[in-house]
Protein backbone atom coordinates (compact mmCIF):
# COMPACT_ATOMS: atom_id res chain seq x y z
CA UNK A 1 0.00 0.00 0.00
CA UNK A 2 1.54 3.19 -1.06
CA UNK A 3 2.33 5.67 2.22
CA UNK A 4 -0.03 8.77 2.36
CA UNK A 5 2.57 11.56 1.13
CA UNK A 6 2.89 9.18 -2.41
CA UNK A 7 -1.48 9.06 -2.82
CA UNK A 8 -1.15 12.77 -2.51
CA UNK A 9 1.28 13.13 -4.89
CA UNK A 10 -0.45 10.93 -7.29
CA UNK A 11 -3.80 12.58 -6.89
CA UNK A 12 -2.28 16.02 -7.13
CA UNK A 13 -0.37 15.20 -10.73
CA UNK A 14 -3.34 13.35 -11.57
CA UNK A 15 -5.21 17.47 -10.63
CA UNK A 16 -2.45 18.80 -12.72
CA UNK A 17 -3.24 16.37 -15.52
CA UNK A 18 -6.96 17.70 -15.64
CA UNK A 19 -6.07 21.27 -15.48
CA UNK A 20 -3.77 20.97 -18.37
CA UNK A 21 -6.03 18.81 -20.43
CA UNK A 22 -8.98 21.05 -19.98
CA UNK A 23 -7.18 24.34 -21.26
CA UNK A 24 -6.22 24.83 -24.76
CA UNK A 25 -4.96 28.50 -25.06
CA UNK A 26 -1.37 28.29 -25.34
CA UNK A 27 -0.97 31.30 -23.08
CA UNK A 28 -3.23 29.76 -20.33
CA UNK A 29 -1.46 26.78 -20.78
CA UNK A 30 1.71 27.94 -20.42
CA UNK A 31 0.28 29.90 -17.14
CA UNK A 32 -0.88 26.84 -15.53
CA UNK A 33 2.41 25.16 -16.46
CA UNK A 34 4.07 27.92 -14.78
CA UNK A 35 2.16 27.81 -11.37
CA UNK A 36 1.67 24.23 -10.61
CA UNK A 37 5.72 24.29 -11.47
CA UNK A 38 6.58 26.09 -8.48
CA UNK A 39 4.38 24.68 -6.19
CA UNK A 40 5.91 21.53 -6.53
CA UNK A 41 9.52 22.58 -6.37
CA UNK A 42 8.30 25.34 -3.64
CA UNK A 43 9.40 28.07 -5.67
CA UNK A 44 7.61 31.94 -6.30
CA UNK A 45 9.46 32.43 -9.73
CA UNK A 46 9.40 30.46 -13.13
CA UNK A 47 9.29 31.27 -16.85
CA UNK A 48 9.14 28.75 -19.92
CA UNK A 49 10.77 29.47 -23.36
CA UNK A 50 9.75 27.21 -26.40
CA UNK A 51 11.21 26.21 -29.72
CA UNK A 52 9.16 28.48 -32.08
CA UNK A 53 8.01 27.13 -35.73
CA UNK A 54 10.48 29.67 -37.05
CA UNK A 55 13.08 27.58 -35.39
CA UNK A 56 13.95 30.09 -32.97
CA UNK A 57 13.89 29.72 -29.15
CA UNK A 58 11.75 32.42 -27.20
CA UNK A 59 10.48 33.03 -23.62
CA UNK A 60 7.09 32.49 -23.88
CA UNK A 61 5.22 32.90 -20.28
CA UNK A 62 7.28 34.25 -17.10
CA UNK A 63 5.48 33.66 -13.50
CA UNK A 64 6.31 36.39 -10.91
CA UNK A 65 9.84 37.57 -12.67
CA UNK A 66 10.64 40.69 -12.73
CA UNK A 67 10.46 43.05 -16.03
CA UNK A 68 14.01 43.73 -15.71
CA UNK A 69 15.40 40.75 -15.91
CA UNK A 70 13.49 39.27 -18.09
CA UNK A 71 14.13 42.50 -20.40
CA UNK A 72 17.77 41.74 -20.28
CA UNK A 73 17.21 38.01 -20.93
CA UNK A 74 15.21 38.30 -24.37
CA UNK A 75 17.61 41.01 -25.54
CA UNK A 76 21.04 38.69 -25.03
CA UNK A 77 18.91 35.78 -26.73
CA UNK A 78 17.79 37.77 -29.23
CA UNK A 79 21.79 38.54 -30.09
CA UNK A 80 22.60 34.76 -30.22
CA UNK A 81 22.97 33.54 -34.01
CA UNK A 82 20.85 29.85 -33.27
CA UNK A 83 17.87 27.85 -31.46
CA UNK A 84 20.25 26.14 -29.61
CA UNK A 85 22.92 28.86 -28.76
CA UNK A 86 19.39 30.91 -27.65
CA UNK A 87 19.23 27.90 -25.49
CA UNK A 88 23.03 28.27 -23.77
CA UNK A 89 22.39 31.76 -22.80
CA UNK A 90 19.49 31.20 -21.15
CA UNK A 91 20.85 28.49 -19.17
CA UNK A 92 23.57 30.15 -18.27
CA UNK A 93 23.20 33.22 -17.84
CA UNK A 94 19.82 32.97 -15.70
CA UNK A 95 21.47 33.00 -12.23
CA UNK A 96 24.04 35.21 -12.98
CA UNK A 97 21.53 37.97 -13.98
CA UNK A 98 19.62 36.99 -11.36
CA UNK A 99 22.38 37.99 -9.15
CA UNK A 100 23.29 40.81 -10.86
CA UNK A 101 19.65 42.49 -9.95
CA UNK A 102 19.92 41.00 -6.42
CA UNK A 103 17.58 38.52 -6.52
CA UNK A 104 19.23 35.99 -4.07
CA UNK A 105 17.97 32.89 -6.38
CA UNK A 106 20.23 30.12 -5.26
CA UNK A 107 19.15 27.24 -7.71
CA UNK A 108 17.75 27.46 -11.11
CA UNK A 109 15.80 23.96 -12.12
CA UNK A 110 15.45 23.09 -15.40
CA UNK A 111 12.63 20.87 -16.80
CA UNK A 112 13.28 20.04 -20.97
CA UNK A 113 9.69 19.55 -22.37
CA UNK A 114 9.62 16.61 -24.89
CA UNK A 115 6.85 14.78 -26.83
CA UNK A 116 7.60 12.14 -28.92
CA UNK A 117 11.64 12.80 -28.89
CA UNK A 118 10.80 15.66 -30.32
CA UNK A 119 12.25 18.71 -28.04
CA UNK A 120 9.72 21.76 -27.57
CA UNK A 121 10.96 23.82 -25.04
CA UNK A 122 12.04 23.70 -21.38
CA UNK A 123 10.70 24.99 -17.39
CA UNK A 124 13.07 26.96 -15.67
CA UNK A 125 11.95 27.15 -12.00
CA UNK A 126 13.85 29.30 -10.09
CA UNK A 127 14.82 28.31 -5.77
CA UNK A 128 16.01 30.25 -2.84
CA UNK A 129 16.47 27.08 -1.03
CA UNK A 130 18.35 24.55 -2.36
CA UNK A 131 18.30 20.46 -1.42
CA UNK A 132 18.98 17.66 -3.23
CA UNK A 133 16.23 15.61 -5.28
CA UNK A 134 15.26 12.02 -4.04
CA UNK A 135 14.25 9.53 -7.15
CA UNK A 136 10.76 9.74 -6.43
CA UNK A 137 10.82 13.85 -6.27
CA UNK A 138 12.70 12.97 -9.89
CA UNK A 139 10.08 10.90 -11.11
CA UNK A 140 7.26 13.17 -9.88
CA UNK A 141 9.10 15.46 -12.11
CA UNK A 142 9.21 13.85 -15.18
CA UNK A 143 5.89 12.70 -14.63
CA UNK A 144 5.18 16.69 -14.60
CA UNK A 145 7.33 17.68 -17.60
CA UNK A 146 5.37 14.99 -19.87
CA UNK A 147 2.03 16.08 -18.66
CA UNK A 148 3.23 19.69 -19.72
CA UNK A 149 4.65 18.76 -22.85
CA UNK A 150 1.67 17.32 -23.90
CA UNK A 151 -0.25 19.97 -23.09
CA UNK A 152 2.15 22.40 -25.02
CA UNK A 153 1.35 20.20 -28.05
CA UNK A 154 -2.02 19.88 -27.57
CA UNK A 155 -2.51 23.64 -26.97
CA UNK A 156 0.01 24.58 -30.18
CA UNK A 157 -2.33 21.82 -32.65
CA UNK A 158 -5.07 23.68 -31.30
CA UNK A 159 -3.70 26.99 -32.16
CA UNK A 160 -2.60 26.26 -35.60
CA UNK A 161 -5.77 24.34 -36.15
CA UNK A 162 -7.55 27.66 -35.29
CA UNK A 163 -5.27 30.07 -37.19
CA UNK A 164 -5.96 27.63 -40.39
CA UNK A 165 -9.74 27.87 -40.03
CA UNK A 166 -9.42 31.99 -39.21
CA UNK A 167 -7.25 31.45 -42.70
CA UNK A 168 -9.84 29.49 -44.64
CA UNK A 169 -13.10 31.79 -43.17
CA UNK A 170 -11.14 34.82 -44.36
CA UNK A 171 -10.83 33.38 -47.89
CA UNK A 172 -13.99 32.42 -48.20
CA UNK A 173 -15.81 35.16 -47.28
CA UNK A 174 -13.50 37.57 -49.19
CA UNK A 175 -13.65 35.90 -52.25
CA UNK A 176 -15.27 37.73 -55.14
CA UNK A 177 -17.15 34.53 -55.97
CA UNK A 178 -20.45 33.30 -54.12
CA UNK A 179 -19.69 30.25 -51.97
CA UNK A 180 -22.01 28.25 -49.97
CA UNK A 181 -21.03 25.36 -47.69
CA UNK A 182 -24.04 23.21 -46.46
CA UNK A 183 -24.40 20.04 -43.97
CA UNK A 184 -26.09 17.00 -45.97
CA UNK A 185 -29.61 18.32 -45.22
CA UNK A 186 -28.71 21.48 -47.43
CA UNK A 187 -28.80 23.29 -44.00
CA UNK A 188 -26.29 26.58 -45.18
CA UNK A 189 -23.47 26.43 -42.35
CA UNK A 190 -21.22 29.38 -44.28
CA UNK A 191 -22.80 32.33 -46.86
CA UNK A 192 -20.06 34.17 -47.52
CA UNK A 193 -20.21 38.00 -48.25
CA UNK A 194 -20.13 37.64 -52.26
CA UNK A 195 -23.09 35.14 -52.79
CA UNK A 196 -24.81 37.94 -50.01
CA UNK A 197 -24.41 40.38 -52.53
CA UNK A 198 -26.04 38.50 -55.35
CA UNK A 199 -29.13 37.32 -53.50
CA UNK A 200 -29.29 40.58 -51.86
CA UNK A 201 -30.19 38.70 -48.39
CA UNK A 202 -28.16 39.10 -45.18
CA UNK A 203 -25.54 36.27 -44.22
CA UNK A 204 -27.04 35.83 -40.28
CA UNK A 205 -30.38 35.05 -42.39
CA UNK A 206 -29.24 32.84 -44.72
CA UNK A 207 -27.28 31.11 -42.28
CA UNK A 208 -29.28 27.67 -40.74
CA UNK A 209 -31.63 27.93 -43.36
CA UNK A 210 -32.28 25.60 -46.42
CA UNK A 211 -29.99 26.31 -49.74
CA UNK A 212 -33.12 26.36 -51.45
CA UNK A 213 -35.14 28.16 -49.91
CA UNK A 214 -32.42 31.44 -49.87
CA UNK A 215 -30.57 31.12 -53.32
CA UNK A 216 -33.84 30.59 -55.44
CA UNK A 217 -32.49 28.79 -58.76
CA UNK A 218 -33.78 27.63 -61.87
CA UNK A 219 -31.75 25.45 -64.37
CA UNK A 220 -31.82 27.30 -67.92
CA UNK A 221 -32.05 24.06 -69.52
CA UNK A 222 -34.49 22.19 -68.25
CA UNK A 223 -36.48 25.26 -66.96
CA UNK A 224 -36.37 23.84 -63.58
CA UNK A 225 -36.02 24.86 -59.98
CA UNK A 226 -34.27 23.02 -57.83
CA UNK A 227 -36.76 22.40 -54.90
CA UNK A 228 -39.17 20.60 -58.57
CA UNK A 229 -36.26 18.71 -59.51
CA UNK A 230 -35.30 17.09 -56.22
CA UNK A 231 -39.02 15.87 -56.34
CA UNK A 232 -38.68 14.32 -59.12
CA UNK A 233 -35.78 12.43 -58.11
CA UNK A 234 -32.74 14.63 -59.39
CA UNK A 235 -30.87 15.33 -56.10
CA UNK A 236 -28.35 18.45 -56.42
CA UNK A 237 -25.55 16.20 -55.69
CA UNK A 238 -25.30 12.58 -56.73
CA UNK A 239 -22.06 11.74 -56.62
CA UNK A 240 -18.66 12.50 -56.02
CA UNK A 241 -18.34 14.51 -59.34
CA UNK A 242 -18.85 18.49 -59.47
CA UNK A 243 -22.39 19.07 -60.81
CA UNK A 244 -22.29 22.27 -62.64
CA UNK A 245 -25.48 24.36 -64.00
CA UNK A 246 -26.13 27.75 -66.07
CA UNK A 247 -29.33 29.17 -64.16
CA UNK A 248 -31.33 32.06 -63.66
CA UNK A 249 -30.93 33.39 -60.03
CA UNK A 250 -33.85 35.34 -58.58
CA UNK A 251 -32.62 38.21 -56.42
CA UNK A 252 -34.59 38.97 -53.02
CA UNK A 253 -36.02 42.28 -55.17
CA UNK A 254 -37.24 40.01 -58.04
CA UNK A 255 -34.29 40.64 -60.55
CA UNK A 256 -33.14 37.80 -61.93
CA UNK A 257 -28.74 37.66 -62.96
CA UNK A 258 -27.56 34.79 -65.13
CA UNK A 259 -25.33 32.01 -63.17
CA UNK A 260 -23.27 29.37 -63.48
CA UNK A 261 -23.70 26.88 -59.98
CA UNK A 262 -20.93 24.45 -59.39
CA UNK A 263 -22.15 21.79 -56.70
CA UNK A 264 -19.61 19.61 -55.28
CA UNK A 265 -20.27 16.83 -52.45
CA UNK A 266 -17.44 15.78 -49.53
CA UNK A 267 -18.03 12.46 -48.08
CA UNK A 268 -15.77 10.73 -45.37
CA UNK A 269 -14.27 7.65 -46.06
CA UNK A 270 -17.18 5.21 -44.68
CA UNK A 271 -18.79 7.07 -48.48
CA UNK A 272 -21.72 9.23 -46.32
CA UNK A 273 -22.66 12.54 -47.48
CA UNK A 274 -20.87 15.28 -44.74
CA UNK A 275 -20.95 18.53 -46.75
CA UNK A 276 -22.13 19.88 -49.98
CA UNK A 277 -20.42 23.18 -51.71
CA UNK A 278 -21.62 25.71 -54.07
CA UNK A 279 -19.66 27.71 -56.01
CA UNK A 280 -21.79 30.64 -57.39
CA UNK A 281 -20.40 32.46 -60.61
CA UNK A 282 -21.89 35.52 -61.97
CA UNK A 283 -22.31 35.92 -65.79
CA UNK A 284 -24.39 38.88 -66.23
CA UNK A 285 -21.23 40.81 -67.07
CA UNK A 286 -20.11 38.45 -69.54
CA UNK A 287 -24.05 37.68 -70.94
CA UNK A 288 -24.06 41.57 -71.69
CA UNK A 289 -20.11 41.82 -72.41
CA UNK A 290 -21.56 39.20 -75.23
CA UNK A 291 -23.72 40.84 -76.38
CA UNK A 292 -22.39 44.26 -76.73
CA UNK A 293 -19.79 41.90 -78.83
CA UNK A 294 -22.64 40.27 -81.09
CA UNK A 295 -24.56 44.41 -80.90
CA UNK A 296 -20.90 45.38 -82.00
CA UNK A 297 -20.13 43.11 -84.76
CA UNK A 298 -23.38 43.69 -86.12
CA UNK A 299 -23.46 47.69 -86.28
CA UNK A 300 -19.89 47.04 -87.72
CA UNK A 301 -20.76 44.74 -89.93
CA UNK A 302 -23.70 46.89 -91.48
CA UNK A 303 -21.30 50.28 -90.82
CA UNK A 304 -18.49 48.96 -93.04
CA UNK A 305 -20.90 47.15 -95.80
CA UNK A 306 -22.68 50.61 -96.75
CA UNK A 307 -19.47 52.65 -98.30
CA UNK A 308 -18.06 49.45 -99.11
CA UNK A 309 -21.31 48.32 -101.70
CA UNK A 310 -21.27 52.88 -102.67
CA UNK A 311 -17.56 51.96 -103.36
CA UNK A 312 -17.97 49.37 -105.51
CA UNK A 313 -21.18 50.08 -107.10
CA UNK A 314 -20.24 53.57 -107.99
CA UNK A 315 -16.73 52.26 -109.33
CA UNK A 316 -18.68 49.34 -111.27
CA UNK A 317 -20.65 51.88 -113.26
CA UNK A 318 -18.54 53.99 -113.72
CA UNK A 319 -16.01 51.43 -115.56
CA UNK A 320 -18.53 49.75 -117.57
CA UNK A 321 -17.55 49.22 -121.31
CA UNK A 322 -21.47 49.37 -122.73
CA UNK A 323 -21.84 53.54 -121.35
CA UNK A 324 -20.51 56.25 -122.53
CA UNK A 325 -20.71 58.84 -118.84
CA UNK A 326 -20.47 62.79 -119.46
CA UNK A 327 -18.41 64.86 -116.86
CA UNK A 328 -20.41 65.54 -114.37
CA UNK A 329 -21.91 62.02 -113.47
CA UNK A 330 -18.57 61.01 -113.74
CA UNK A 331 -17.36 63.81 -111.47
CA UNK A 332 -20.39 63.42 -108.87
CA UNK A 333 -19.58 59.64 -108.87
CA UNK A 334 -15.95 60.05 -107.91
CA UNK A 335 -16.95 62.54 -105.07
CA UNK A 336 -19.45 59.69 -103.71
CA UNK A 337 -16.63 57.40 -103.81
CA UNK A 338 -14.31 59.66 -102.49
CA UNK A 339 -16.41 60.61 -99.41
CA UNK A 340 -16.94 57.06 -98.82
CA UNK A 341 -13.73 56.10 -98.73
CA UNK A 342 -13.05 59.18 -96.57
CA UNK A 343 -15.98 56.86 -93.96
CA UNK A 344 -14.03 53.65 -94.13
CA UNK A 345 -11.31 55.68 -92.83
CA UNK A 346 -13.20 56.94 -90.24
CA UNK A 347 -14.12 54.07 -89.20
CA UNK A 348 -10.96 51.95 -89.60
CA UNK A 349 -9.56 54.98 -87.24
CA UNK A 350 -11.90 54.66 -84.69
CA UNK A 351 -11.64 50.57 -84.33
CA UNK A 352 -7.56 51.75 -84.16
CA UNK A 353 -8.04 54.89 -81.65
CA UNK A 354 -10.57 52.28 -79.28
CA UNK A 355 -7.60 49.69 -79.22
CA UNK A 356 -4.81 52.62 -78.44
CA UNK A 357 -7.60 53.51 -75.78
CA UNK A 358 -8.01 50.38 -74.28
CA UNK A 359 -4.31 49.85 -73.95
CA UNK A 360 -3.84 53.09 -72.45
CA UNK A 361 -1.39 54.93 -75.66
CA UNK A 362 -3.03 57.83 -76.92
CA UNK A 363 -0.20 60.11 -78.63
CA UNK A 364 -1.33 63.63 -77.57
CA UNK A 365 0.86 66.68 -79.47
CA UNK A 366 -0.81 69.59 -76.85
CA UNK A 367 -0.93 73.37 -78.36
CA UNK A 368 -2.32 76.16 -76.55
CA UNK A 369 -6.08 75.58 -78.39
CA UNK A 370 -9.42 78.39 -78.25
CA UNK A 371 -12.13 75.94 -77.64
CA UNK A 372 -14.57 78.94 -78.80
CA UNK A 373 -13.22 79.07 -82.07
CA UNK A 374 -12.25 75.24 -82.65
CA UNK A 375 -16.25 74.49 -81.83
CA UNK A 376 -17.30 77.22 -84.17
CA UNK A 377 -15.10 76.17 -86.85
CA UNK A 378 -17.21 72.82 -86.15
CA UNK A 379 -20.55 73.83 -85.86
CA UNK A 380 -20.43 75.70 -89.05
CA UNK A 381 -19.42 72.02 -91.16
CA UNK A 382 -22.14 70.82 -89.68
CA UNK A 383 -24.87 73.24 -90.38
CA UNK A 384 -24.26 72.99 -94.03
CA UNK A 385 -24.41 69.41 -94.13
CA UNK A 386 -27.41 69.38 -91.98
CA UNK A 387 -29.75 72.04 -92.52
CA UNK A 388 -32.39 70.32 -91.08
CA UNK A 389 -30.95 71.14 -87.55
CA UNK A 390 -30.84 74.28 -85.77
CA UNK A 391 -27.63 75.19 -84.09
CA UNK A 392 -26.40 78.19 -81.41
CA UNK A 393 -23.19 78.61 -80.22
CA UNK A 394 -23.21 80.58 -77.04
CA UNK A 395 -19.50 80.30 -75.74
CA UNK A 396 -18.13 83.37 -74.92
CA UNK A 397 -15.09 84.68 -77.11
CA UNK A 398 -12.74 85.27 -74.06
CA UNK A 399 -12.67 81.29 -72.48
CA UNK A 400 -9.24 80.89 -71.06
CA UNK A 401 -6.98 79.25 -73.45
CA UNK A 402 -6.24 74.95 -72.71
CA UNK A 403 -3.28 72.89 -73.23
CA UNK A 404 -4.48 69.90 -75.46
CA UNK A 405 -4.28 68.17 -78.70
CA UNK A 406 -6.28 69.21 -81.69
CA UNK A 407 -6.75 66.76 -83.66
CA UNK A 408 -8.09 64.78 -80.73
CA UNK A 409 -10.56 67.96 -78.91
CA UNK A 410 -11.72 68.48 -82.42
CA UNK A 411 -12.68 64.51 -82.54
CA UNK A 412 -14.69 65.16 -79.22
CA UNK A 413 -16.48 68.11 -80.50
CA UNK A 414 -18.15 66.47 -83.92
CA UNK A 415 -18.48 62.87 -81.66
CA UNK A 416 -20.91 65.28 -79.42
CA UNK A 417 -22.28 67.01 -82.25
CA UNK A 418 -23.14 63.97 -84.53
CA UNK A 419 -24.68 62.14 -81.39
CA UNK A 420 -26.74 65.25 -80.81
CA UNK A 421 -27.39 65.11 -84.78
CA UNK A 422 -28.67 61.67 -85.18
CA UNK A 423 -30.60 61.42 -82.14
CA UNK A 424 -32.65 64.78 -82.06
CA UNK A 425 -35.67 65.33 -84.87
CA UNK A 426 -35.35 67.55 -87.67
CA UNK A 427 -35.94 70.82 -86.74
CA UNK A 428 -34.89 70.83 -83.34
CA UNK A 429 -32.17 72.85 -81.71
CA UNK A 430 -28.89 71.95 -81.23
CA UNK A 431 -27.32 74.66 -78.46
CA UNK A 432 -23.32 74.66 -77.83
CA UNK A 433 -22.69 76.41 -74.58
CA UNK A 434 -19.92 76.83 -71.87
CA UNK A 435 -18.23 78.34 -68.63
CA UNK A 436 -15.07 78.30 -66.92
CA UNK A 437 -14.36 77.39 -63.31
CA UNK A 438 -11.05 78.64 -61.45
CA UNK A 439 -8.87 76.00 -63.29
CA UNK A 440 -10.95 74.62 -65.80
CA UNK A 441 -12.78 75.25 -69.14
CA UNK A 442 -16.05 73.32 -69.49
CA UNK A 443 -17.97 73.10 -72.70
CA UNK A 444 -21.77 70.90 -73.21
CA UNK A 445 -23.83 70.38 -76.31
CA UNK A 446 -27.38 70.66 -75.32
CA UNK A 447 -30.19 68.39 -77.84
CA UNK A 448 -33.70 68.30 -78.05
CA UNK A 449 -34.03 64.66 -78.54
CA UNK A 450 -35.87 61.65 -76.29
CA UNK A 451 -33.00 61.81 -73.56
CA UNK A 452 -30.93 58.98 -72.04
CA UNK A 453 -32.76 57.05 -68.97
CA UNK A 454 -30.97 57.10 -65.95
CA UNK A 455 -29.92 53.56 -65.90
CA UNK A 456 -28.33 53.46 -69.04
CA UNK A 457 -26.39 57.12 -68.19
CA UNK A 458 -23.57 55.13 -66.06
CA UNK A 459 -23.03 53.08 -69.51
CA UNK A 460 -23.27 55.03 -72.38
CA UNK A 461 -19.38 55.55 -72.13
CA UNK A 462 -18.74 51.81 -72.41
CA UNK A 463 -16.99 50.89 -75.43
CA UNK A 464 -19.66 49.42 -77.99
CA UNK A 465 -22.24 50.04 -75.72
CA UNK A 466 -25.62 50.72 -77.83
CA UNK A 467 -28.86 51.64 -75.95
CA UNK A 468 -31.56 49.28 -76.96
CA UNK A 469 -33.66 51.90 -78.22
CA UNK A 470 -31.27 52.83 -80.78
CA UNK A 471 -30.71 49.45 -81.83
CA UNK A 472 -34.30 48.93 -82.37
CA UNK A 473 -34.83 52.09 -84.36
CA UNK A 474 -31.92 51.37 -86.70
CA UNK A 475 -29.62 54.31 -85.55
CA UNK A 476 -26.51 53.51 -87.21
CA UNK A 477 -23.57 53.51 -85.05
CA UNK A 478 -20.74 50.96 -83.59
CA UNK A 479 -21.16 52.07 -79.83
CA UNK A 480 -17.55 53.25 -80.08
CA UNK A 481 -17.81 57.43 -80.28
CA UNK A 482 -18.42 58.55 -76.72
CA UNK A 483 -16.10 55.63 -75.43
CA UNK A 484 -13.65 57.33 -77.78
CA UNK A 485 -14.33 60.78 -76.53
CA UNK A 486 -14.11 59.55 -72.69
CA UNK A 487 -10.91 58.59 -73.64
CA UNK A 488 -9.88 61.36 -75.00
CA UNK A 489 -11.18 63.59 -72.64
CA UNK A 490 -9.46 61.72 -69.90
CA UNK A 491 -6.11 61.18 -71.55
CA UNK A 492 -6.01 65.10 -71.63
CA UNK A 493 -6.58 65.07 -67.66
CA UNK A 494 -10.54 66.35 -68.10
CA UNK A 495 -14.16 65.13 -67.44
CA UNK A 496 -17.10 64.00 -69.30
CA UNK A 497 -20.26 63.26 -67.75
CA UNK A 498 -24.22 63.34 -69.34
CA UNK A 499 -27.45 65.32 -67.52
CA UNK A 500 -30.39 63.98 -68.93
CA UNK A 501 -33.96 63.07 -66.96
CA UNK A 502 -34.70 60.79 -69.87
CA UNK A 503 -37.33 62.13 -71.86
CA UNK A 504 -36.59 66.27 -72.46
CA UNK A 505 -33.52 66.04 -74.06
CA UNK A 506 -29.48 65.74 -73.28
CA UNK A 507 -26.38 67.62 -71.70
CA UNK A 508 -23.26 66.20 -72.66
CA UNK A 509 -20.61 68.20 -70.66
CA UNK A 510 -16.46 67.69 -71.11
CA UNK A 511 -13.83 70.11 -69.33
CA UNK A 512 -10.20 70.47 -69.94
CA UNK A 513 -8.11 72.31 -67.85
CA UNK A 514 -6.54 75.30 -68.66
CA UNK A 515 -3.59 75.98 -69.90
CA UNK A 516 -2.12 76.72 -66.83
CA UNK A 517 -2.40 73.15 -65.19
CA UNK A 518 -0.75 70.70 -67.20
CA UNK A 519 -2.36 67.66 -67.85
CA UNK A 520 -0.18 64.26 -66.95
CA UNK A 521 -0.86 62.80 -70.63
CA UNK A 522 1.66 65.83 -72.28
CA UNK A 523 4.64 63.60 -71.27
CA UNK A 524 3.44 60.79 -73.05
CA UNK A 525 1.23 58.16 -70.10
CA UNK A 526 -2.37 59.62 -70.73
CA UNK A 527 -4.65 58.39 -68.27
CA UNK A 528 -6.30 54.81 -69.17
CA UNK A 529 -9.54 54.85 -69.46
CA UNK A 530 -11.76 53.21 -66.59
Amino acid sequence: MLPDYRIRQRDYLLEIGRALTAQLNLNEVLQLILRFAADILDSQFALIALVEPDGSYQIRQAYAIPQPVLDLLVARMKRAPTARRAMRVLEEELVAIAREFGLGYWQVVSLPLAEADQFLGAIYVFRTRGGSFSANDRLILQAFADQAAIAVKNARLYERLTQEQQRLESILQHSAEGLVIMDAQHRILSFNQAISRLTGIDQAQAKGQTFESVVKLKNKRSGLTLEEAEAGGWPIVGSDKPLVLECDLQRADGQLLSVEVAFVALFNRQGRLLNIIAHIHDLTRFRVAEEMKNTFISAISHELKTPVALIKGYADTLRRQDARWDEQTIRDGLAVISEEADHLAELIDNLLSASRAQAGSFKLTPVELDLDELVTRAVRKWELQHPSHRFIVRLRHDLPLVLADEARINQVINNLLSNAVKYSPAGSTILVDGYTTSNEVVVYVADEGPGIPPDEQARIFDRFYRSPAAVQEGKPGTGLGLYLTRAIVEAHGGRIWVESDGKHGSKFYFSLPQSHARPNSINGSPARPS
